[in-house]
């Protein structure tokens, strides 16, 4: 029976060949669960950000988590006035406001009088803002 000799830390440790060999199937057990276990966590981790991307996707999809003061505030209807200028109906609770939007500013137009009625509570269609813009401008006597 050969010993073999284990220099650790400037000492000599004997040590038998079933003591080695158990050694070696112990490090290449540990190999295994440790590849194993990479495996279990990347999968868990691919697995998590798939899910974040899915719920952000439906979120926008859906219209997103609206806050307390979304429920005061709506747009009405939009019309653009040239590559990057809007201009935009918004309700902040029972009043209406004519905005500009553009590049960096937002300016307020006019503010409506009497509100714009909207048939079906969603956002009018382009040309029916329009409509109802002029309406509602004419009532005081003012063109757009």
């Amino acid at each position: 029976m050969s010993v073999f000799r284990l220099m650790i830390g400037g000492g000599v440790f004997c040590l038998p060949p079933a003591a080695l060999a158990e050694m070696s199937t112990a490090a290449s057990g540990a190999a295994t669960d440790s590849a194993a276990y990479l495996g279990q966590m990347i999968l868990g981790l691919t697995l998590v950000i798939a899910l974040i991307l899915v719920l952000g996707f439906l979120l926008r999809r859906m219209g997103g988590i609206q806050s307390g003061a979304a429920g005061e505030l709506k747009v009405l209807g939009a019309v653009s006035l040239g590559a990057r200028e809007r201009m935009v109906l918004v309700q902040a609770g029972k009043t209406q406001l004519l905005l500009g939007v553009a590049p960096g500013r937002v300016q307020t137009l006019h503010v409506m009088a009497e509100p714009i009625e909207s048939g079906t509570g969603t956002a009018p269609t382009t040309g029916a803002f329009a409509q109802r813009l002029r309406q509602a401008m004419g009532r005081r006597g003012e063109t757009p």
